[in-house]
């Protein structure tokens, strides 16, 4: 079985297949509090290290258009109730997921992908599912100084914001900032640090006009 959680036949596995069951039954709660289904359907992805601000902005952005989010650190906690942010527990959370932001495109939702996404590896899944339904995508990669993130992080160990879902604290910060890799498409880049308004809206632009892929950003 391959680390996707496909057979060696290319089918999803028993496992995946069960992992996506219980984080849909989580998602169609979100479905049916709000409509994220539009003429057509549109892909953010979002990448970064722990810290860097990726969710704020995606909730920031959810208040301007509705949006199906695919928040990781919450759907981990569904399927490792006691996360060790490995990379096998990653691989299951990715599998879960890919497969899932496949059908809700499908089916005409605006999708948002809240995860570190830090390799190519694990960003090359979203780029093939756009392509296979024609679907606009925009990419936005987050940076911030390492000495804000550690406070951020800090914070989080702390309790600071309870409706924060990580546990990735500094440790695992460290961990994975030696793994991250350029984004090789055009993208946003956001520093936290600074503002952020402008970025927002230039998404949210994008969505409202159904219109991503290569024009996604500067990059």
């Amino acid at each position: 079985m391959a680390s996707s959680g496909l057979t060696s036949q290319g089918h999803p596995s028993d496992l995946l297949l069960r992992d996506s069951a219980v984080l849909r039954e989580v998602l169609e709660g979100d479905i049916s509090r709000i409509d994220t289904v539009s003429r057509r359907s549109f892909l953010i992805l979002l990448a970064g290290l722990p810290g860097t601000g990726k969710t704020h902005f995606a909730r920031e952005l959810a208040n301007r258009v509705p949006l199906l989010i695919l928040e990781s650190d919450r759907l981990r906690k569904v399927l490792a109730p006691q996360p060790g942010y490995t990379p096998a527990e990653s691989a299951r959370l990715f599998g879960a997921c890919h497969l899932l932001i496949e059908e809700y495109v499908a089916q005409g939702h605006r999708v948002l992908f809240d995860a570190t996404n830090l390799t190519e590896k694990f960003r090359r899944p979203i780029y093939q599912i756009a392509r296979r339904a024609s679907c606009p995508l925009v990419l936005v990669r987050f940076t911030a100084p390492r000495e804000m993130v550690r406070r951020r992080l800090a914070e989080r160990v702390a309790g600071v914001h309870p409706e924060d879902y990580s546990d990735a604290g500094w440790q695992i910060y460290c961990r994975m900032a030696p793994h991250e890799e350029a984004v090789k498409r055009q993208h946003f880049d956001v520093d936290t640090s600074q503002e952020t308004c402008t970025v927002l809206e230039e998404v949210v632009r994008l969505v409202r006009a159904g219109d991503g892929a290569v024009r996604a950003g500067p990059k």
